[in-house]
């Protein structure tokens, strides 16, 4: 399938901003200031709140609905343009009026619950884990969207997905074993869990992504009213509901709290270098979310986990270059011990995500080879079974949406 220069631009700007997404976020982890007064006194102390920063990623998708709106002006403007000629012409049968959906949908209630969840937990576990871990562990989404459409977008899965969904697996298990095995000198290792809330986290990702394919092929709403309005209510439901359980909940942050949100705003106004990583967190979520949803849209989610999965070198590299020429503060440092384990835990998961998507073509193996070549070989020399091939390729719900 060629891609047009539309969706290539698309892909990229989803690729970009998604890295300086994780980046961004990590950083906001690795930040130690002082925060809320115990006592008279603020000890410094790690920004380790990623319920707060489940916030800051709704507040930079509610900004898409700003987007939202200069869209449908520019539309409305056209129209009334398109009618005006129309009229100067002697046309006065300006047809239909334009018709711009409401842009509040209660429905877009369903995929933000997705979102809060899935975005959480995956905070949670980038706590205890290095970005590029992080972000390669994410590659698991694929895994769970391609059975998740099976069941509820009926598609066909064929040999050659489910070996990616195989290799896929075979190189989480190589990444995540190079985090444990590089964590296991400390006490009280938490690399486990943060694996744990990671793939948990996907799961949940991976139920939003099927959904909001539902929602933009089958109702047609337009990305940024998807993300606007999921942003909006993520927003509400975080501050009027789970911010204040949280804060309520026991839990080691500081006033003995499970997520202090007034520490973490004392954090952010204590130190100008935290303010930016999370304004530069906030923009990148606005322009990612709706690249991710353009894609969608444009192509199939599948499509999306495939770009996403393409970030993980970007990541990778950009936090060694931190480390090793800025600032040892930030970024990662290569494990020399255990790092071939990522290494090879990565190109795994390239590979797996290359065979569930066809990128690649394993001829030599007849249960991978694509439905066309198989009939080819069949009947090489029979025209009305070459036709009969290519209709089914031209048809395939699964060609046309894996």
């Amino acid at each position: 399938m060629a891609l047009s220069c539309y969706q290539v631009l698309l892909a990229f700007g989803m690729l970009v901003t998604g890295s300086i997404n994780t980046i961004s976020k990590k950083a906001q982890n690795d930040v130690v200031v002082e925060g809320l007064p115990v006592n008279g006194t603020a000890t410094p102390h790690s920004f380790d709140h990623p319920w707060f920063q489940t916030v800051i990623m709704f507040i930079g998708e509610t900004i898409c609905l700003f987007g939202l709106c200069f869209q449908r002006k520019r539309e409305r403007d056209k129209y009334l343009k398109e009618q005006e000629q129309k009229v100067i012409q002697g046309d006065f049968n300006t047809g239909l009026p334009l018709q711009q959906p409401r842009i509040f949908q209660i429905i877009f209630a369903i995929p933000t619950v997705c979102d809060l969840i899935g975005t959480s937990l995956a905070g949670i576990g980038l706590l205890y884990v290095d970005g590029s871990v992080w972000q390669m562990l994410r590659g698991s989404i694929i895994i769970f969207a391609g059975i998740l459409s099976k069941i509820f977008l009926k598609r066909k899965l064929r040999c050659i997905h489910w070996s990616g969904m195989i290799v896929t697996v075979l190189g989480l298990v190589l990444v995540g074993l190079s985090s444990v095995l590089k964590n296991q000198k400390e006490e009280d290792s938490k690399a486990i869990l943060g694996i744990i809330f990671i793939l948990a986290g996907q799961v949940v990702s991976a139920s939003q992504m099927i959904i909001e394919e539902l929602f933009l092929k089958k109702r047609n709403f337009q990305p940024l009213q998807v993300v606007g309005m999921e942003g909006s209510f993520g927003v509400f439901f975080m501050v009027c509901a789970v911010l204040p359980a949280m804060y309520f909940i026991p839990g080691p942050q500081v006033g003995n709290s499970y997520e202090n949100s007034i520490d973490a705003l004392y954090q952010i106004y204590n130190s100008p270098r935290l303010l930016i990583f999370c304004l530069l967190y906030l923009a990148s979520i606005a322009f990612y979310n709706y690249f991710g949803l353009a894609v969608t849209k444009s192509l199939t989610a599948v499509h999306r986990t495939l770009i996403d999965a393409l970030r993980t070198i970007m990541v990778w590299v950009v936090d060694l270059l931190i480390y090793y020429l800025f600032d040892k503060d930030f970024g990662e440092e290569f494990d020399k011990t255990y790092g071939l384990l990522q290494v090879d835990g990565f190109l795994f998961l390239l590979i797996g995500t290359a065979l569930y998507n066809e990128l690649v073509e394993v001829q030599c193996i007849p249960c991978l080879r694509k439905p066309s070549q198989e009939m080819e070989e069949i009947t090489p020399k029979n025209p009305r079974h070459i036709q009969d091939a290519a209709k089914i390729d031209e048809t395939s719900p699964l060609l046309e949406e894996t």
